[in-house]
């Protein structure tokens, strides 16, 4: 994150004595990506944050990939997704490459009897249906309908949902998700025309602490790999914090579109960013005011980046046939644009309701099986007129 927050009880210098109530020292941790040199935060724990007591067998969840070299326009069904009761069971690659697991979920149940690490991925959630919290050692998140969750690599975290009936998009990124650089001066503030600033952005606000000893089961993500390990200490022991790393919320209905006579080029959505790839919000927003404005897209060539547009809520005016949780997919390598009938039915519309996210990444994206198993075949076909 670019700025300063912390939450419960720090000493006044780091690396400094801290004492408990009975006079024996709390455990500082430096949390931080990229070695010494990222960004990071400092933990006070009640026990050490190393007392492994039993590590299982790991569990293997390596993609695997049904489309190595695509160059066909795809459509999925993402909310063909069968729900699962476990939260990670129901996580499901159906996109990736070197840089990011694009995955969809339908989870029914709260995590209670574990807890998860990524420790190969910053995490994007996107809540597309549901409500609840999430709850990690750097305090609790509460989110609903239409709120991204960024989740820095190695938090500890539960997700305690309020229904059974969720639906969440993932992104997993194995470089830090970062907000756009060109919104943000040097200092890392959010400047004046960005499309949303510090305000709209949540931190953790209730910081949950745990003084229990026992057996607590930690999954933790790691090179593709579930690993199963038993710590002697609750992860949730941390008594306070400070620095510029934890996970925060964002909600898409807070991104204040930019518009302009014309029709403006997708990055002027943008939201997020990674390594080779970037994160936009296609939310509800006036069209363009030129008179003769045409306010759907034009036909764009896609030769250096896959477009993945993930379809949340609304009438998306520049496809034909489009339900909620449809996944498309336009490869690099050749152009596309509006669906037949569309241009003409954008010209003189005011506005529009709809609400998407669009993943573009800049190296090609492979499919999965379950990709294949979702995907309305005949999708490339439906701009023959």
């Amino acid at each position: 994150m670019p700025f300063y927050y912390t939450l419960g009880k720090i000493p006044p210098k780091r690396h400094t004595v801290f004492r408990k109530p009975d006079g024996s020292l709390y455990y500082e941790q430096l949390f931080g990506t990229e070695g010494f040199s990222g960004v990071s935060s400092l933990l006070y724990h009640i026990y050490r944050p190393t007392m492994v007591k039993e590590i299982h067998r790991a569990i293997d969840l390596t993609p695997k990939a049904a489309v190595t070299h695509n160059i066909t326009a795809r459509m999925l069904r993402g909310w063909d997704i069968a729900p699962e009761d476990d939260f990670l069971d129901s996580r499901t690659i159906v996109l990736f490459n070197n840089d990011l697991n694009i995955a969809l979920a339908a989870p029914r149940q709260s995590m209670t009897d574990y807890f998860y690490k990524n420790a190969d991925s910053d995490e994007l959630i996107f809540v597309h249906q549901g409500s609840g919290m999430l709850r990690t050692f750097l305090g609790n998140l509460s989110f609903g309908y239409g709120d991204y969750l960024v989740i820095p690599r190695g938090t500890i975290y539960q997700i305690q949902f309020e229904t059974a009936e969720n639906r969440l998009l993932i992104v997993e990124s194995f470089s830090p998700i970062v907000t756009p650089k060109r919104y943000r001066n040097q200092f890392g503030q959010l400047l004046e025309h960005s499309p949303f600033c510090e305000r709209d952005i949540r931190r953790p606000s209730i910081l949950e602490t745990y003084d229990e000893k026992g057996d607590f089961l930690i999954k933790i993500k790691k090179q593709n790999h579930l690993h199963q390990v038993v710590y002697a200490s609750h992860p949730f022991d941390v008594v306070g914090w400070d620095g510029y790393f934890y996970p925060y919320a964002f909600s898409a209905h807070d991104f204040e579109p930019i518009t302009g006579r014309i029709h403006q080029p997708p990055p002027v959505h943008q939201t997020f960013e990674g390594h080779n790839f970037v994160v936009c919000t296609f939310a509800p927003r006036l069209y363009d005011y030129h008179p003769d404005a045409i306010p759907a897209p034009y036909n764009h060539s896609n030769i250096d980046s896959d477009e993945v547009l993930y379809y949340v809520d609304g009438d998306f005016m520049s496809r034909n046939h489009v339900e909620k949780g449809y996944i498309s997919l336009h490869p690099a390598g050749i152009p596309h644009g509006p669906h037949p009938g569309a241009i003409e039915r954008s010209i003189g519309q005011k506005e529009t309701r709809e609400l998407a996210v669009m993943i573009d990444t800049f190296k090609p994206l492979k499919l999965t099986e379950t990709a294949l198993q979702i995907e309305n075949e005949d999708y490339y076909r439906s701009w023959l007129e």
